[in-house]
């Protein structure tokens, strides 16, 4: 094939796999047989912000267009798309009209609208009832929780909903016309049994109101069947073919998980707007505490994750009240004493985990010799203290954790977070010579489903695409008690004058 500027291509049979995030979209175009990447774009979704979050679906479609058409641009060799996969955002809630109209704006998993709403359906359902029936306590961010805030504030507007979709499958609708949804997205709404395999339309019922709910819920497919072919109209703004076939998707958290190749054990580090910690699990796994959501995995297993509100975030923060940039705040941060403190909370927006979405942030322990080094290793260490309580959480409920650390997401960028990371764990991490682990995994999806194979084909295609280490962070002699540190954290953290400061 020859392009309009007389370079000869060749065409290479590709997969489209997306990152629909709170912040942007990302597409990567890998080749279908050997994962090699051939291309990747990005385009910015319209800012969102707690308490009350929410971006127009149209937005991601617009976005989706604009990152995929950047990545066959970039393509040196012509792509022939056979297959695409969508990951996003969890949480969020897209209502349709009969005619597949969007009725309003999503709200996001950020959004902390629905908490008082949710309080009240944890005790007209009961909280160990509800983590023994879908392996989580919902919080704020689940979507059962913005659908009860509709009930109670738009109560008209549900006369008109006919669907009621997340955001990945919303771009799949988009897509295919298919109202379909996968195990680990539906597995994070608050009205989905994992194990079961199951909607729980009582549940909704309970949070806005008895109608027919099962009629209105996208079907659960499994991690490598198709949910169609890719609709005319979109096929002409994405420019590709007609006869592409469209993977079920996933949450973002999980596709980024089978990116990466990881396995049962290992230990996943995710700083973006969230921070998560996670691994995967052959058994379901319920923590009535609330800290673990057990949801659901992309293979067909689970993925034991604490996922929290105030990651990468903080430390943009700390930049600006520092006066400085992101590369200031690490080099400022590593060149800290071995002091103990200051001790940052990291509460800034609110918390959702712990469920706390009134919370601020704390710092404790500054003293008249404090330095901005200190101040700035604080604003780095608060997010990973948060973490590092979450994977306590996860071995509390016997869950292994005995592999190798891997951090992602874009705080990963900063050396200070993967050499804090490493001395608070007292072992190496690894950062991942990946730039988008979720697009990545949406890509192994979405050749699984090219090439029909099955589960375990799924998983060995993942570790066929494992990628290389980019840089591997030893824990460092250091002078400092990090479990003192540790123990005072949690004790700040527990405090209830986080609270007290209130909505603003």
């Amino acid at each position: 094939m020859t392009t309009s500027a007389g370079v000869r291509t060749s065409l290479v049979p590709a997969v489209l796999g997306v990152d629909s995030s709170t912040q942007s979209c990302k597409v990567e175009i890998r080749d279908l047989g050997s994962g090699r990447l051939l291309g990747s774009g990005a385009a910015p979704h319209p800012p969102a912000f707690p308490p009350n979050s929410e971006q127009h679906p149209r937005d991601w479609v617009e976005a989706f267009i604009a990152a995929a058409g950047q990545a066959m641009a970039r393509c040196v060799e012509t792509p022939d798309v056979r297959a695409i996969s969508v990951a996003a955002q969890c949480h969020g809630l897209v209502l349709l009209d009969e005619q597949g109209e969007v009725l309003r704006a999503a709200k996001l998993w950020n959004d902390t609208t629905g908490a008082a709403n949710l309080a009240q359906l944890v005790e007209r359902i009961g909280a160990r009832r509800w983590v023994m029936r879908i392996g989580t306590l919902p919080t704020a961010a689940f979507t059962i929780a913005k659908l009860a805030w509709v009930a109670e504030h738009e109560p008209g507007l549900l006369d008109r909903v006919a669907t009621v979709l997340l955001p990945h499958d919303y771009l799949t609708y988009w897509l295919t016309g298919e109202r379909v949804t996968d195990r680990s997205d539906a597995s994070g709404t608050g009205y989905f049994d994992a194990t079961d395999g199951q909607w729980i339309p009582s549940y909704l019922d309970l949070a806005a109101g008895v109608r027919d709910w099962s009629a209105k819920l996208p079907t659960v497919l499994g991690p490598v069947d198709a949910a169609g072919t890719v609709r005319a109209a979109a096929a002409t703004r994405l420019g590709i073919g007609t006869d592409v076939v469209v993977g079920a998707g996933g949450g973002d958290q999980h596709a980024a998980y089978l990116g990466l190749g990881l396995t049962d054990g290992d230990q996943y580090f995710s700083l973006g707007t969230s921070g998560v910690v996670a691994t995967s699990s052959r058994g379901p796994v319920f923590d009535t505490t609330g800290a673990v959501d057990g949801v659901a995995d992309m293979t067909g297993g689970y993925l034991p994750l604490m996922s929290t509100l105030n990651a990468a975030r903080v430390v943009d923060r700390a930049a600006v009240l520092l006066g400085t940039d992101l590369a200031g705040i690490s080099e400022l941060a590593l060149a800290a004493g071995p002091t103990q403190g200051p001790v940052l909370v990291p509460f800034l927006d609110g918390e959702r985990t712990p469920d706390r979405p009134d919370a601020r942030g704390m710092f404790a322990d500054l003293t008249s010799q404090t330095t901005r080094e200190e101040l700035a290793r604080a604003f780095v260490e608060g997010p990973l203290l948060s973490l590092l309580s979450g994977r306590d959480s996860l071995l509390a409920c016997g869950v292994e954790l005995g592999g190798a650390a891997t951090v992602v997401g874009g705080g990963a960028r900063s050396r200070a977070t993967l050499q804090l990371l490493a001395d608070l764990l007292d072992d190496e991490v690894t950062l991942p010579d990946v730039d988008e682990a979720t697009a990545r995994g949406a890509c192994i999806q979405a050749a699984a489903v090219a090439v029909r194979a099955d589960r375990a084909g799924l998983v060995e295609l993942a570790k066929r695409w494992l990628p290389d280490a980019r840089m591997r962070v030893a824990p460092r002699s250091h002078g400092r008690e990090l479990s003192a540190l540790r123990e005072r954290w949690a004790a700040l953290a527990a405090s209830p004058l986080l609270d007290g400061g209130g909505p603003r």
